[in-house]
């Protein structure tokens, strides 16, 4: 298994390709990732929180997927 010192800076350098600044959201969600801590990125439209969701799957290996919430959703479609 690799360092987990080497996989942070790994995931951390390839978001921070992207990403300018927010060091410490880079940093706080690199942790909850390896850590498989449970993330909720809230914050206005347009502030890269989908971006940041998607960067932090490709760097890591992991799926994507994105949900758009609606009034009328219900578990059932989310969860099958």
């Amino acid at each position: 298994m690799s360092d987990p010192g080497d996989v942070y800076d790994s995931i951390r350098d390839e978001v921070g390709k992207v990403l300018i600044g927010n060091e410490d959201v880079i940093e706080n969600l690199t942790i909850a990732v390896l850590t498989r801590g449970h993330i909720l990125l809230e914050g206005v439209p347009g502030v890269a929180k989908t971006t940041m969701a998607n960067l932090f799957a490709r760097a890591t290996g992991l799926s994507y997927n994105r949900i758009q919430m609606t009034p009328d959703i219900l578990p059932a479609d989310i969860l099958g």
